[in-house]
């Protein structure tokens, strides 16, 4: 039996680490690869990410840094990193931060991009064919916080940002509990038998 991390940036260390490994592998002709998201192929699932690690590291007042070049894989591990020192710097979980999402307790927006990034690093496996290998009780801490938020949220609030929930079957995987929680499809990619 594993200890909970006791560092609270694990799971959000964890999970770019597992969506960028992922980001690294994909091919060139894979960028253009439509995914689960109707009108976002695979370049633009990753440039929402790292606008994403941007957004949330100007929130938690990270300083201001250059854009590093047109490699999407390198923008998203730069980017990524900001957000993490951005979140280590001293009181940054002490804080509260507005957020495309709110004005939330700095705790709720490091759950939301980790949520972000597992919920995102599966659209980009199912866009590619590529592995994601992620931690099942970071994925699974995640879907009990979706849960629960989505629970508390105003309606029209969720209806502008999530499809409804879909489908899955009790024993699938906890990712794609996730992804079907967050309104992806999961039953008609799942391999037979």
């Amino acid at each position: 039996m594993t200890d909970a991390p006791t560092d609270p940036l694990a799971p959000l260390t964890r999970a770019l680490d597992a969506t960028g490994g992922l980001v690294a592998a994909v091919r060139d002709e894979q960028w253009s690869a439509a995914t689960p998201c109707a009108e976002w192929d695979v370049r633009a699932v990753v440039e929402h990410l790292v606008v994403g690690h941007e957004v949330f590291a100007d929130a938690l007042g990270a300083p201001p840094r250059a854009a590093r070049g047109d490699d999407p894989a390198a923008r998203y591990a730069d980017s990524g990193a900001r957000m993490l020192a951005a979140f280590r710097a001293p009181g940054a979980l002490e804080q509260t931060v507005t957020v495309p999402f709110g004005t939330v307790p700095a705790t709720v927006a490091l759950h939301l991009r980790v949520v972000e990034a597992l919920i995102h690093g599966w659209d980009l496996a199912q866009a590619t064919g590529l592995p994601l290998q992620v931690d099942d009780a970071v994925a699974a801490a995640e879907l009990r916080f979706t849960v629960g938020a989505l629970a508390g949220a105003p309606p029209d609030r969720l209806r502008a940002r999530f499809a409804p929930p879909q489908p899955v079957p009790d024993d699938a995987p906890v990712l794609e509990r996730l992804a079907a929680a967050l309104g992806r499809d999961v039953t008609s990619r799942r391999a037979p038998g």
